[in-house]
């Protein structure tokens, strides 16, 4: 095993977007039991810093692959399609336009019926995206359309915690 090795190779996963949950746990406890520091108090300060360094990694590529946007995202970053920062592709203006009509009703919401009916609208849109993300990454294997659309899911994302942040001031008030 690498260092370097990519966190699906480092797990013994197939690199794909479909992964069995309690598979990538066992997987992930099977590595950490092999690396773990105190297998190696026997050997020495050096063996045990190795092993300090490899369950970082492990625990690195377990947080990554267990969270399906993060997974996805890593993916595209694999297939040299990164999802933002340099060499990302940018939105789609009309997406963009999408995002500021969230926000503009978001600030413009009168009570908890307009968050709720919002909160609707956004919740089915990344639902859909999700289906999508899944078919472009595991069936199609379209990186491109995935990068695209992991980054509309990360600005949905953030509408929908600033949702439900306005949405518990309003339950608080």
């Amino acid at each position: 095993m690498r260092l370097d090795a990519d966190d699906f190779e480092l797990l013994g996963l197939p690199k794909q977007f479909a992964l069995n949950a309690a598979d990538l746990h066992g997987r992930w406890q099977a590595a950490l039991g092999q690396a773990h520091p105190d297998r190696f108090a026997a050997e020495g300060a050096a063996a045990q810093r190795l092993a300090v360094q490899w369950s970082t990694r492990i625990n690195e590529a377990y947080q990554r692959l267990k969270d399906p946007l993060r997974r996805a995202s890593y993916l595209c970053d694999l297939a040299g399609l990164p999802v933002s920062g340099p060499g990302a592709k940018p939105l789609p203006g009309a997406f963009l336009v999408q995002q500021m009509q969230w926000r503009e009703q978001m600030d413009e919401a009168s009570g908890r019926a307009d968050l709720d009916a919002l909160d609707a609208v956004t919740s089915a849109v990344q639902t859909d995206l999700m289906r999508d993300l899944a078919d472009c990454l595991d069936d199609r294997g379209d990186m491109a359309a995935a990068s695209t659309i992991v980054a509309r899911l990360l600005f949905i994302g953030k509408i929908r915690r600033d949702l439900l942040a306005r949405l518990d001031d309003e339950v608080s008030a």
